[in-house]
């Protein structure tokens, strides 16, 4: 790896050696036969590109670097502060990252259009106060463009509302946005003119997780402090004893390693893909989308294959059938010139059934945990739920799970340097009464497993979301800037019977919490510079 890296950094860094001259032709060598070009520049694609030596093809080099400190972020930007945070002794409050990419742009002609290569790398930290940097390296951008094609390591085409352009914590604020990180897509966009094009996309799924209760041995301590299936402990300073679900399908609270093992209720870290099966079909997209000088919209959609893994252990247990959730959504961006040069509003809605992750793409996991003293904030995440088994006769279908979101930001230009965006958001998801059900039992607020689940009264697992910050930047040129934000948060809990949560949840604070909506401040300050324009 570390021999990948250094000649993929030397020959970036030899690229722009080449690349150096942008003014006029590069010069050329003398030689007997008289001089030969070696590079010149090249304008068919933009400023920065230049001819490859020896080829018709054009190259760009540019990148970007930045440096940011963070208050108030639970030591990473991308799960935030809703992501098992007990706000005691152990909390990373501070919390510092530094970035820095180099792309390449490579472009040339064919018979059938363009024909584009792109690739960025780099470094991007998560510093706690132990980083350690030859951990760091990154790439989120590697894909092929040709003839309407798009495949690679891009962002997906459900994506309308740019999150991270709008917001340095963006992933705190729920979105769909894959901007940031990249994602896996295989797509065919047709251009029909006048700004309208529609893009049929394959793309690599986004799992959430997926729950499954067989109810065969001894119900978790989640609310009640009964004794449950011993688990190993969640990883980190103050890491104490973790919390299992049920009978067969039990995890350790640390969070699975993925796809094959099972989901996890709140408490520890958590790894996307829990109870799910292994990849069999990618993520449809579909979008239409129009770009004119008023602005833009779009319309999309996406189907997502829910397939769980097995009521038991076993493949002899059988499984719950397969399930295609699916999300709709809408945006719209609407510039306003007529209140300052460069304003703009936007917004996206989204609605899903069994796809829950394209409502909240940044998140690292599914549940969210946060207590602050004597009170804690609490919320399971998943794409479906399903329980029982087939030996006993009340085995259930995977019970997809229903959530919405809203994103909004207004973009004021104050000055031509001076602008400041003005950010809220919100995110539901809801159970119907089955999976509702199932989720209590297995919680020790009910009893039974699959169809013959019941709830005890007042076991709600409905959990909300909300946020409202605002980012103001100076742009010192227009290829350096230094910015500050401030992001407001909340969470409004799912809830208990009792209002109170085992010390099993509430770990790593001493006792039971009483459960209540908790909130969050983030302060972050930024400085950034391109390479290149």
């Amino acid at each position: 790896m570390k021999m990948f890296k250094s000649l993929l950094l030397g020959s970036a860094a030899g690229l722009v050696a080449v690349t150096t001259g942008q003014a006029a032709d590069f010069p050329v060598k003398a030689g007997g036969g008289g001089g030969v070009p070696y590079a010149k520049l090249c304008s068919a694609y933009g400023a920065g590109f230049a001819y490859m030596p020896g080829t018709d093809m054009c190259l760009k080099i540019g990148g970007w670097v930045r440096a940011e400190v963070t208050w108030g972020v639970n030591g990473n930007s991308t799960s935030g502060i809703f992501n098992n945070v007990y706000n005691n002794r152990y909390t990373n409050n501070l919390w510092t990252r530094e970035r820095g990419y180099i792309t390449a742009d490579v472009r040339e002609q064919t018979a059938y259009g363009v024909a584009r290569g792109y690739l960025a790398v780099g470094i991007s930290s998560q510093n706690n106060g132990n980083e350690a940097p030859s951990t760091n390296f990154s790439s989120n951008r590697a894909f092929v463009q040709w003839a309407g094609f798009t495949a690679g390591l891009t962002v997906s085409f459900y994506d309308f509302y740019p999150a991270a352009a709008l917001l340095y914590r963006a992933g705190q604020a729920f979105s769909e946005d894959t901007g940031d990180g990249g994602w896996w897509v295989w797509a065919y966009t047709a251009q029909f003119g006048g700004g309208v094009s529609a893009t049929l996309s394959a793309e690599e799924r986004r799992t959430s997780q997926i729950l499954g209760f067989s109810g065969t041995s001894a119900s978790s301590s989640l609310g009640t402090g009964a004794a449950g299936t011993t688990c190993t402990a969640p990883a980190g300073p103050g890491a104490s004893p973790g919390l299992c679900l049920t009978g067969a399908n039990t995890a350790a609270l640390g969070g699975p390693a993925g796809p094959g093992t099972n989901g996890v209720l709140p408490g520890g870290a958590f790894a996307a893909g829990g109870g799910y099966g292994g990849w069999q079909a990618p993520d449809v997209v579909l979008n239409l989308r129009v770009d004119q000088a008023w602005g833009g919209a779009q319309v999309m959609g996406a189907l997502h294959e829910v397939n769980p893994s097995y009521y038991g252990s076993t493949p002899g247990t059988g499984h719950a059938g397969d399930q295609w959730g699916w999300v709709v959504g809408g945006g719209l961006k609407i510039n306003a010139p007529f209140a300052g040069p460069g304003d703009y509003f936007i917004t996206e809605v989204n609605y899903t059934q069994g796809a829950t992750k394209y409502l909240n793409h940044a998140d690292s996991g599914s549940n969210q945990v946060v207590g602050n003293g004597a009170g804690e904030a609490w919320g399971v995440g998943s794409d479906c739920v399903y329980g029982g088994t087939v030996a006993a006769g009340n085995n259930t279908g995977c019970l997809l799970t229903t959530a919405w979101s809203v994103n909004a930001a207004y973009e004021h230009y104050w000055s031509p340097q001076w602008h400041e965006s003005f950010v809220g958001a919100y995110l539901a998801e809801s159970y119907g009464t089955a999976a509702n059900a199932m989720l209590c039992s297995g919680e020790g607020f009910g009893s039974g497993a699959g169809t013959a689940a019941t709830a005890t009264a007042g076991c709600n697992n409905n959990w909300s979301f909300w946020a409202a910050g605002s980012r103001l930047q100076w742009d010192v040129t227009k290829n350096f800037y230094i910015g500050v934000e401030a992001l407001y948060e909340q969470m409004v809990t799912a809830q208990t019977p009792t209002g109170l949560l085992s010390s099993a949840i509430a770990l790593p604070n001493s006792g039971a919490t009483t459960v209540s909506n908790e909130s969050n401040w983030t302060f972050t300050v930024r400085m950034h510079k391109d390479f290149l324009p």
